[in-house]
């Protein structure tokens, strides 16, 4: 059978409906509640002052808190804010304790604390998440339906400067289409080798990359500069999952990778 629970506003109806019967004493009903005396007369003043609603449970959160900031300090704190808007709780303690020196002021996060609870804080808007389509699902049947195309690291040449190879290659034979050192990853580093690969080599149908610079942004659809620019000219990026390079199908030999960086790349293009 169900266990039978009782509720402490319950048993407190009950022992003011007893007391009202009057059939039994104080010092009895409360044996009979396992309650002390002066917990029953509280019970009955409750309801005597204000009926059945005094039976309900109080909170017993303290009136007064000893830590509490006194209202003089949390006045002139909030004007100091008022005439500073910009500033934060590190700026508004050091003019105020400079202005008022014999006072204890608090802690840093306790004016932070009274200042957004002011609404002196202004709340910054939420960044907008930009979903992911997912793994890609696009099937390589023949040369150019899938382009891979990615920077693989970066590196400092003999001269000092850095150098980031941009690689791209065929997702059907594998073949490497273009190997080139680049000064940097932005779009017009790299716009020039996709354009000369493009003219040489034919379209692509689709060009698999990373999520990062230049390729993809957080805006809406992901697209960059450079992929905008394929979009017009007919090529649809396809971006793979964070975190899942395997997914660009991109194989580079490790000697290949070797003559790269020591033989041709002292000064990049």
């Amino acid at each position: 059978m169900p266990w039978s629970q009782t509720m402490p506003r319950d048993q407190r109806v009950q022992f003011i409906t007893d007391y009202l019967r009057e059939t039994l004493s104080m010092t009895e009903l409360c044996d009979m509640y396992h309650v002390s005396r002066k917990t029953g007369y509280k019970w009955v003043q409750r309801y005597l002052q204000r009926g059945p609603i005094g039976l309900e449970e109080l909170s017993r959160k303290p009136r007064v808190s000893p830590n509490q900031t006194p209202a003089e300090r949390v006045a002139a704190i909030l004007e100091a804010r008022r005439h500073h808007p910009s500033w934060g709780a590190k700026k508004l303690l050091k003019i105020l304790g400079k202005k008022h020196p014999r006072w204890s002021w608090p802690h840093r996060g306790t004016v932070c604390e009274i200042l957004s609870r002011h609404g002196l804080v202004p709340h910054k808007r939420r960044r907008r998440v930009i979903g992911h389509p997912g793994r890609p699902t696009t099937q390589i049947l023949a040369p150019n339906d899938v382009w891979s195309a990615d920077f693989k690291g970066q590196f400092k040449t003999n001269n000092g400067h850095y150098c980031y190879p941009l690689t791209v290659s065929d997702g059907y034979s594998r073949f490497l289409l273009g190997c080139q050192a680049l000064r940097s990853t932005s779009v017009d580093e790299a716009k020039p080798v996709f354009l000369r690969l493009f003219r040489e080599f034919g379209l692509p149908q689709r060009i698999r990359t990373d999520n990062g610079v230049p390729f993809a942004t957080n805006t809406l659809g992901r697209l960059s500069q450079l992929s905008a620019w394929w979009v017009r000219l007919g090529v649809l990026p396809e971006f793979i999952e964070p975190g899942k390079p395997q997914q660009k199908r991109l194989r580079f030999t490790l000697h290949l990778f070797r003559t790269f960086r020591y033989e041709g790349c002292d000064e990049p293009a």
